[in-house]
């Protein structure tokens, strides 16, 4: 195989507004269901994507993006796979707590929540699911819906984006096109 054979198409979309996204609240690692808001919105994000030539679908185990993933392909042949290593960043201690008080914690992306994990170590760990995704899906366009933490993982692994910039220029939209043509470099281990 050569040339585009070798690339895969990445479609990705934040999931949809939970709960825990109109409290303020920062919800890491919890099951925090979609609000009535965010159901409607997975509805509009099918509408979007479901005759978008998807091979297939990749999405966060949490419960707000997989409920995300149920609603906007209820009833399509599209495969949806969940995957544990496509959560958001593990805010530990914190989780839970109101946003700006858990995102003006830690001051750089290497540091670590208190009992929880570091951008930098949820970046690489979202990295190996990319690289997965990427080895077994080469040549087809699949739509990945996660967290921040996918966001700011294909913003360094695909688009180049240092580590140090973390955090810098993000504005939300309906999805992001990106084009991954070879492994994500995960670099030594980092620890949480």
């Amino acid at each position: 195989m050569g040339g585009m054979a070798e690339c895969i198409d990445i479609v990705f979309e934040t999931h949809s507004w939970s709960e825990d996204n109109e409290r303020g609240l920062a919800s890491g690692w919890m099951p925090t269901p979609l609000s009535p808001k965010g159901r409607g919105l997975a509805q509009e994000l099918g509408e979007r994507r479901r005759h978008d030539g998807l091979a297939a679908v990749f999405v966060s185990d949490l419960r707000r993006a997989a409920e995300t993933a149920a609603i906007a392909f209820a009833g399509t042949d599209v495969p949806v796979f969940h995957d544990w290593r496509l959560r958001e960043c593990d805010y530990g201690d914190l989780t839970g707590r109101p946003a700006p008080e858990v995102h003006g914690t830690v001051a750089g992306v290497h540091d670590p929540y208190p009992g929880g994990e570091s951008w930098a170590a949820a970046i690489r760990r979202v990295g190996g699911a990319l690289n997965d995704i990427h080895g077994r899906w080469r040549g087809h366009r699949v739509l990945v819906i996660g967290h921040m933490s996918a966001y700011w993982a294909l913003r360094h692994f695909v688009d180049g984006m240092p580590l140090e910039d973390f955090g810098k220029g993000f504005e939300w939209q309906e999805g992001w096109e990106l084009r991954m043509c070879a492994p994500a470099d995960l670099g030594p281990a980092v620890s949480s």
